[in-house]
């Protein structure tokens, strides 16, 4: 794996490397600019099919939300339940998650289905903010980057790349488009948004204003950093704020979070397959039967979602089941994938826990 340039360059007194990538030129590009690339390309399609002003096709869903968003999360199992070495090194921590998550989801659900879902959207919102931060802390240190300035300016602009759009969302009123059900985004005072605007012009401005003078400054080039930071602005405000649209919302969305978490977890595991069982090599042997294995778990899970749950999509998954009774055990169960993902990702890259990166 190609690794960051050794070249380096003080600046006030600190050492960056110039010209740093996380997994390697190619990849970078390929998956950080081609997903946000790939989602925007989907949406002008979008546009000239007619379908920003519709509900998403099914084949929108089964690409971007089977395919990537409910995948991604299956993912992570590469990192941790299938690793054996792995799993045991930290094995309390891997069954208490799934296991208390499924508890407290219960406990949620209990007390109504909308409390339930209104907390698990918001776990949700919190991972895919943090997501987008956390490649922009991974990017500072592989490039080396401590300069306590420059580490403001790229943490404010990640944020509210997120957050500001979330903010219009949330005090907009009804949007065509939800996390996980309708309403599960309580309201928010009009204030909020208000206030947040000038916070997301000025950092995005400060943000790329920096590049563009460490560049022109000190010949430092930080793209990788930079692409995620335009991208994550550019989408989550398209498919959140320009656009009111389900279609354009999961587009934008989805891409652009799961397919750079693809690579990062195959290029573990890849990383992983000389010590590791011989079904763990076979699964990860190459990218197509890794995403295979991923849309396999994937799909088995929609299945009972839609069988048993949502009651929809009987064109792919057949005749719809009976389990009203049974819904406070059944959809927690369901959602113990999605809040293990949530929380395992907050441990698995930390850097005492993690030499891949």
């Amino acid at each position: 794996m190609a690794t960051a340039l050794n070249t380096k360059q003080e600046i006030n007194g600190q050492w960056s490397r110039k010209n740093p990538w996380l997994f390697s030129r190619t990849t970078d590009l390929a998956v950080f600019l081609g997903s946000a690339v790939a989602s925007l390309f989907l949406l002008a399609l979008g546009w000239q099919l007619g379908l920003i002003d519709g509900e998403t096709p099914g084949w929108t869903w089964i690409t971007a939300i089977l395919m990537v968003d409910v995948a991604h999360v299956w993912s992570t199992s590469f990192r941790t339940y299938f690793d054996t070495e792995e799993l045991k090194s930290r094995l309390w921590l891997y069954l208490l998650v799934p296991s208390l998550g499924y508890l407290f989801g219960v406990l949620l659900y209990s007390e109504g289905r909308m409390v339930f879902w209104r907390i698990l959207a918001y776990i949700a919102v919190f991972h895919f903010v943090r997501q987008q931060y956390g490649w922009v802390a991974l990017y500072r240190r592989k490039g080396g980057e401590t300069s306590k300035f420059s580490y403001w300016i790229d943490t404010a602009a990640i944020y509210i790349s997120t957050i500001y759009p979330l903010s219009f969302w949330m005090t907009s009123g009804q949007r065509n488009f939800n996390w996980f059900v309708e309403g599960d985004f309580a309201v928010i005072p009009q204030l909020v948004e208000t206030l947040l605007f000038p916070f997301y012009i000025v950092a995005l401005v400060l943000y790329f204003g920096k590049s563009v003078y460490q560049y022109y400054k000190y010949g430092l080039l930080t793209i990788g950093k930079d692409i995620v930071v335009a991208t994550t602005a550019i989408c989550w405000y398209v498919g959140i704020v320009a656009l009111n649209s389900d279609y354009a919302f999961t587009v934008t969305n989805v891409i652009i979070h799961g397919v750079p978490y693809f690579a990062l977890i195959y290029l573990y595991a890849r990383s992983r397959r000389k010590n590791a069982n011989r079904i763990y090599r076979g699964l990860s042997s190459n990218w197509i039967v890794f995403l295979a294995t991923l849309w396999l778990f994937a799909y088995f899970e929609e299945l009972v979602w839609h069988k048993g749950v949502w009651h929809e999509k009987s064109w792919l998954f057949g005749a719809f089941w009976d389990l009203e009774g049974w819904k406070m055990y059944i959809v927690p169960l369901l959602a113990v994938p999605q809040i293990t993902h949530y929380v395992l990702d907050g441990f698995i890259w930390k850097r005492k826990y993690n030499q891949f990166l």
